[in-house]
């Protein structure tokens, strides 16, 4: 081959290679981080995963989240919360007056980011993203009284934050866990024509008792109003309250457990109370290793089915691969199985109402109190 000719193909194959490592290259930036694309952009995805700390700011109502004492609770919380254990991260979860403030502090980088009702245009305003806190599941909401605009907001739409908290909640509701965290909070637990008789029983009853309640719950360290709502659940406050299978008392404690933690007369209100609140002190002492709020939730169901068929259940759900000390999985277990089994729907029953009244006792002004 003449000289010439070498050198003509060896220009076209350097041509061919450059224009391939172009090529290669260009494609090779869609795999590459965006953080690494765009190192001008401050994203939070780094300092959340490496801090071990996620912020997360929201308005305090009944969709988002509520204070049990030292403990916060609320769909929005457990699902932001579950969201922080998926990155293997804190939540530290904050609470502002409104909406305006919420989407502030992402703005101002206060919080990694918002849960909030605010309108889309206002977000908009901010030079926010956000989207839906259900992956678009607005049916779960509104069938258990909660808020559907519910939405999560970032401060950028390509920070990996957003993206896997975006993947996080639309996985949550293919699995089903969305729809059982919202059926877990349903406002219409209680039905909308009983609060008015509940409230005239608490009118004239929990006065009575109040005293009993707060001093009983400082000496085990409980929530008195957590205590109040047992208690009502229980017997409606009435302290000669009696069933048919034999359980007496304010708390409806049965023989043994009343003699177990040094009853003598189930039917004195006081010493009912003291029973109860140091049952239900047990009860959480067993679930040591269940993060709160669900501890709280796992030592209810023990109270009221007894703590050997939490743990039979427990099993179940460790067998199925999936956590037993995560209440939406223990929740979830009971809520397939009420309908053939009457224990569990009794549970049920039984947690969920206590969670309404709790937030009703503390969020209502009680008359003579």
């Amino acid at each position: 081959m003449h000289s010439s000719s070498t050198s003509g193909v060896r220009l076209c194959l350097n041509s061919l290679k450059s224009s391939l490592s172009l090529k290669i290259l260009a494609f090779s930036t869609l795999f590459i981080p965006f953080h690494s694309i765009n190192a001008s952009k401050s994203f939070q995805y780094d300092s959340v995963v490496n801090g071990k700390q996620l912020t997360v700011v929201s308005v305090e109502n009944s969709t988002t989240v509520f204070k049990d004492g030292a403990h916060l609770h609320g769909f929005g919380y457990d699902l932001a919360r579950n969201y922080a254990n998926s990155l293997n991260v804190k939540l530290v979860f904050k609470t502002v007056p409104d909406n305006a403030t919420a989407l502030k502090w992402v703005s101002q980088g206060k919080a990694n980011f918002a849960m909030t009702t605010a309108d889309v245009s206002s977000i908009e305003q901010k030079r926010l993203t956000s989207f839906s806190a259900t992956c678009g599941d607005i049916g779960s909401l509104q069938q258990n009284g909660l808020n559907t605009n519910l939405n999560w907001v970032f401060k950028h739409a390509d920070d990996p934050l957003t993206q896997t908290a975006s993947g996080f909640v639309c996985k949550g509701k293919q699995s089903g866990s969305i729809r059982q965290l919202a059926s877990f909070y349903n406002q219409n637990a209680v039905k909308e024509e009983s609060w008015d008789s509940i409230q005239r029983d608490l009118n004239q009853r929990m006065p009575i008792y109040k005293a009993s309640f707060k001093n009983t719950a400082a000496k085990y360290d409980l929530d008195w109003h957590l205590l109040a709502a047992i208690g009502y659940q229980e017997s409606y406050l009435k302290p000669n309250s009696v069933s048919p299978t034999g359980v007496r008392g304010l708390m409806m404690l049965t023989n043994s457990t009343a003699k177990a933690m040094g009853v003598s007369n189930r039917t004195d209100p006081a010493q009912s109370i003291e029973g109860g609140a140091k049952y239900y002190d047990q009860m959480l002492s067993r679930y040591e290793d269940v993060p709160f709020p669900d501890r709280n939730w796992y030592a209810l169901v023990a109270y009221n089915m007894g703590p050997g068929a939490v743990n039979q259940i427990q099993k179940r759900i460790q067998a199925q691969g999936k956590n037993p000390n995560n209440w939406v999985n223990l929740y979830s277990y009971l809520d397939r199985n009420k309908a053939s089994n009457g224990r569990y729907r009794q549970a049920v029953q039984y947690v969920t109402r206590i969670r309404s009244y709790l937030e009703h006792i503390k969020t209502t002004q009680l008359v003579n109190i």
